[in-house]
């Protein structure tokens, strides 16, 4: 199970990520964070990162050093990680590596529902995700080929990543397409039959009774 955290907001990882290097207000947190793209890596609420930046001091993982002004801007505030927040910053981080925890892409909670279309609907819109995926997965190629002339391996791991995880579901999805088109699909002729008279066919009716196909 998963640790609680003193501030759990992912986007209290993300300051982590930069105020370790350097002392930084948050305006500039934001600036260093769109810059390196991490709005990609995670999901960011950037209206939340005054609050977030709020609750990591007032849980002591960050502290002020200075207000600073320049000109007619609003005063903004410099914080530094504490001892505290390096620590924590480490603990979840290693968390977050070592243990698997079960997650809900959307992709995964419509094909729980995927009986909801026809099979021919499914075919249809299968086929547009997977032409669709296969042009982000090109464009995510050449991406990576061009930061890894600029950029250490350590700093493309998560893209790596990315693109492995895409790349098996293209795989797995081209499967279940070809599946569906050829009719080898165990179960399409009820699925149909399901559709075509809107009962769920006998031989499936034990299984729609029982609840969860999960251990």
């Amino acid at each position: 199970m998963a640790k609680r955290r003193r501030v759990g907001n992912v986007l209290a990882l993300a300051v982590f990520s930069v105020v370790i290097q350097r002392p930084m207000h948050p305006y500039e947190m934001a600036s260093v964070l769109r810059a390196r793209d991490k709005d990609q890596d995670m999901k960011i609420k950037w209206g939340s990162l005054y609050t977030v930046v709020r609750n990591m001091e007032k849980h002591g993982l960050l502290e002020a050093i200075e207000n600073t002004r320049h000109g007619g801007r609003p005063e903004r505030t410099v914080y530094r990680i504490t001892d505290a927040g390096r620590a924590e910053f480490k603990d979840w981080v290693g968390e977050l590596v070592s243990t698997p925890e079960q997650e809900y892409p959307r992709f995964g909670v419509a094909l729980s529902v995927l009986g909801a279309l026809t099979p021919d609907e499914a075919t249809s819109l299968l086929r547009q995700r997977l032409d669709r995926m296969r042009e982000q997965i090109v464009h995510q190629r050449e991406s990576m080929a061009h930061h890894r002339r600029e950029l250490p391996r350590l700093f493309l791991v998560e893209v790596e990543y990315d693109l492995a995880v895409r790349e098996a579901e293209l795989t797995w999805v081209s499967t279940l397409l070809e599946e569906l088109t050829t009719g080898s699909f165990p179960g399409l002729a009820q699925w149909r039959r399901f559709h075509e008279t809107g009962e769920v066919p006998p031989e499936l009716a034990h299984i729609t009774e029982r609840g969860s196909t999960r251990d």
